[in-house]
């Protein structure tokens, strides 16, 4: 996991006055400060929910996340199961994330031209409509049809936990690709869930939200730098976005898209600024130390006055968006992605659940959705895109990266183990639907790795 540039000089400029940053704090700085999020603790939450739910404590564990959570703030109340309000509440972090970064890629990445942006669009389209071909061929007119969104989405957390194991073999570009497709993924996801699985739908809040999202915008516009109006603004979006019916995950995807990629100062207007109140805090510490006691006082506040204009120029060089998913990659990682799979893995492992699963056809379908429709629909359309000169391959991306990056579309976690709450009421068929969403990601990320473990390789010779 790397830490960008300017979090490396923090963590230099800290090892001059603090031993501890010098020592074993900056050994454990890349784990809270990585530049993407990591699928290593949300491998280990699933371990430990399917553990969990096949043992004698399944029932308490289960209990505990239907538990009733309720909020009260005046005359208002909300009351869910806790289960819910992860996914309505924390989820939605994740979300924006990716569509800040993802917003990134296209202004101002390996995706800023519009053919390699196609690529990853193009794939999405097909990654999408293939698989849920495929599982309605075996599922078409039976009560299991309305389980086709589950094999969307794919899950973006390990994909690119994945890829990151070869991040210094592989170019920067196979990531972008990756986020880039998974990004339009999840939105068709989440689309599909406001469409397709959401009940009535309020408008008066849909509206509200809707205000508030273009307040942002219009401050966005003026430059406001303070961030508690946009803090405030972004929690009326998703009260609005939750309140409307819609899951609130899309808000997070619309917040993200907002997040401004370009820095308030360049560099070199940066060196330009600051040069001359650098010069007059050394005179005025010089004069502190050499002056009368008496005019200390005023010295010290010029003084201070010099540094706050200087930090306040440092922080404008900052990219908001870069910023943005610093302060979050931590929480998501260590937190939000985890309490997800706790709440939502609860694959009870039986021979009867085991043989129902792998012996109908909704067990199939999903399992052959994404196992097999996510490769066929994403390699299919992005060649289809390259051959009709729509799109090009980015940057130093094979056709065998492309391949490896189709395989890694067929993990179908989070968003599909939701979406699979959603469209079966009754829990046998969550649970077969859960288990070969479980398979079919175990399956191609197993393929995906070797894949790119291939790629690797052939990079590297040359």
């Amino acid at each position: 996991m790397a830490l960008t540039p300017r979090l490396s000089g923090k963590l230099a400029a800290r090892a001059h006055h603090s031993p501890a940053a010098a020592g074993f704090l900056h050994r454990l700085a890349p784990f809270f400060a990585a530049d993407q999020v990591v699928g290593g603790p949300l491998l280990i939450a699933t371990i430990v929910a399917l553990v969990c739910t096949n043992l004698p404590i399944a029932h308490d564990y289960q209990t505990m996340w239907d538990s009733t959570l309720e909020i009260r703030l005046g005359s208002f109340r909300a009351a869910h199961p806790l289960a819910d309000w992860v996914n309505e509440a924390l989820l939605p972090l994740f979300f924006l994330i990716i569509g800040a970064e993802v917003k990134r890629e296209f202004i101002k990445g390996a995706l800023s031209t519009v053919r390699t942006a196609m690529f990853p669009l193009a794939g999405a389209i097909g990654g999408i409509l293939v698989p849920v071909a495929v599982y309605l061929a075996f599922n078409y007119g039976t009560e299991a049809a309305s389980g086709w969104g589950t094999v969307i989405t794919s899950d973006t957390a390990f994909a690119l936990a994945i890829i990151g194991m070869f991040a210094t073999r592989l170019p920067v570009s196979i990531r972008a690709v990756l986020l880039a497709f998974a990004a339009i993924d999840d939105v068709g996801g989440l689309l599909v869930i406001a469409v397709a699985y959401t009940g009535t739908l309020v408008l008066p809040m849909l509206v509200v939200a809707a205000v508030a999202y273009v307040a942002i915008f219009v401050l966005l516009r003026l430059k406001l730098v303070s961030p508690i109006p946009y803090v405030l603004l972004g929690l009326i979006v998703w009260a609005g976005v939750y309140a409307s019916g819609i899951h609130a995950t899309i808000a997070g995807v619309m917040l993200g898209l907002l997040s401004p990629t370009q820095s308030r100062l360049s560099e070199r207007r940066f060196a330009e600024r600051v040069q001359a109140p650098i010069d007059r805090f050394k005179q005025a510490v010089d004069e502190a130390e050499s002056g009368d006691p008496e005019e200390n006082e005023e010295i010290q506040r010029k003084a201070q006055q010099q540094l706050g204009y200087i930090q306040e120029m440092t922080e404008a060089t900052d990219e908001p968006a870069e910023r943005l998913v610093q302060m979050l990659n931590p929480w998501v990682s260590y937190v939000v992605l985890p309490l997800f799979a706790l709440s939502a893995v609860r694959i009870h492992f039986s021979s009867d659940l085991l043989a129902d699963a792998a012996g109908s056809l909704l067990g199939i379908g999903v399992f052959a959705g994404l196992a097999f429709g996510k490769p066929l629909g994403f390699v299919t359309a992005t060649w289809l895109a390259v051959k009709a000169g729509a799109a090009e391959l980015p940057d130093a991306v094979t056709w065998r990266m492309v391949l490896a990056i189709g395989a890694l579309s067929g993990i179908g976690f989070t968003i599909s183990l939701f979406i699979a709450n959603l469209a079966f009421p009754d829990a046998q068929r969550t649970e077969m639907a859960s288990l070969a969403v479980l398979a079919a990601s175990l399956a191609s990320g197993a393929l995906g790795y070797v894949l790119l473990r291939t790629a690797a390789a052939r990079t590297e010779a040359g």
